[in-house]
């Protein structure tokens, strides 16, 4: 098996058909799918036993988190290499064979992922520098100087034409190999909702492994924002999982003093 597509869906019946129909023309090298749900309320569950027998489905009767969900199909995949997906993505034709073979080629990368746009084709910045308080401030408590912060980390200002290393690849699309995370190790299960994806690739820089972007990749993202309160049940999670990340990593401010504990870390970062 080459790779393992692990998908979490979280009512997901208006999204997950779409995901799984664009596999195929997406993903032509030998593969499994495994769709962990997340105590949906809705039908997804019943749609995927009805429409897609082949898919693998991990049924849990509550919503365990991210990280914990995703590592439970990452526990049960066979592939050389792991494919995690949001249920919102629709690969493009030859996408995902566009990273697999980025990884084939290039031993020294353990995660990639690709160019993701909207369902108007516009571009969504999907690969940053590591976060610190201030861009994360921005988000949520807009200024001059916080945008500012927001828009270098987010790599805004660059053309997302090229492949590069980055810090990190945002979790709706990424590309593992299974040995860099047999060595780092799963998702951080302490984090319920983001960001585990920043830790993981984090984990794998320590490690010495490549984060890598890959644009002629391109997957669509229609992204289901279910956090963008900060008082929301779930913003509150995402705010203490942010806060455990830094505690986690002993750092808040600056990424320089971060990046000193690593000597491989992608040189833009340190200029941008």
């Amino acid at each position: 098996m080459k790779v393992s597509v692990v998908i979490l869906a979280w009512n997901s019946a208006s999204t997950i058909e779409a995901c799984l129909a664009s596999l195929p023309a997406g993903l032509t090298v030998s593969h499994e799918v495994i769709v962990v749900d997340n105590g949906s309320r809705d039908q997804t569950v019943s749609l995927l036993r009805d429409g897609f027998p082949r898919v693998r489905i991990i049924a849990n009767r509550k919503n365990r988190g991210v990280a914990p969900a995703r590592n439970q199909g990452i526990r049960c995949a066979q592939g050389d290499y792991i494919l995690i997906l949001d249920d919102d993505t629709i690969a493009h034709p030859g996408a995902l064979d566009q990273l697999v073979q980025l990884l084939d080629s290039r031993p020294e990368i353990g995660l990639c992922g690709p160019k993701l746009v909207d369902a108007e084709g516009q571009l969504c910045l999907s690969c940053r520098l590591f976060p610190t308080l201030l861009d994360k401030l921005g988000r949520r408590f807009p200024s001059a100087l916080t945008r500012r912060a927001a828009r270098r980390a987010e790599l805004a200002d660059w053309a997302h034409d090229t492949l590069r290393p980055v810090d990190y690849m945002i979790g709706a699309c990424q590309l593992i190999r299974r040995r860099a995370l047999d060595e780092v190790g799963l998702l951080d299960e302490r984090i319920f909702y983001g960001p585990e994806d920043v830790d993981l690739c984090l984990r794998m820089h320590q490690a010495g492994w490549q984060v890598v972007y890959q644009p002629a990749a391109v997957v669509t993202h229609a992204e289901q924002r279910i956090a963008r309160s900060a008082f929301s049940r779930l913003g509150w999670k995402h705010l203490r999982g942010l806060a455990y990340y830094f505690w986690k990593h002993r750092y808040i401010v600056s990424r320089r003093a971060l990046y000193a504990r690593f000597p491989n870390a992608p040189r833009e970062s340190n200029t941008l």
